[in-house]
C-alpha cells in the first residue's frame, strides 16, 4: 500500500470537472485509489463518491493506492494532484 497526503490548492476544491478527470485517471491503473477526508473515504474512480466528500481549497486529503501497480500509480496520482488540484 502506498499513501500520501495532499493539501488541495484549487480555489474551488474537487468539484465536478476535476473529480471527473480524477476518476478517469484512476482507471488507467490496476490498483484501487482511495481518497479520505476527515475520516470519510471514497474510491477515486467513483465520481459521485468523490464529490460527496466535499473537498474544498485548503483541505488535506489522504490518498491511498493499493494493488499490483501501486508504486507507479501512486507516483502518477501524486503528479496528477500537484498539476490539477
Amino acid at each position: 500500500m502506498q499513501k500520501f497526503i495532499y493539501k488541495i490548492t484549487d480555489e474551488v476544491g474537487i468539484h465536478a470537472r476535476p473529480a471527473g478527470y480524477l476518476a478517469k485517471k484512476t482507471k488507467e491503473f490496476e490498483s484501487v485509489v482511495t481518497i479520505e477526508k476527515n475520516g470519510k473515504k471514497a474510491v477515486a474512480s467513483k465520481l459521485m463518491a468523490v464529490m460527496s466528500l466535499g473537498v474544498e481549497q485548503g483541505d488535506e486529503v489522504t490518498v491511498t493506492v493499493e494493488g499490483n501497480d501501486e508504486e507507479k500509480a501512486s507516483a502518477e496520482m501524486k503528479k496528477f494532484f500537484e498539476e490539477n488540484l
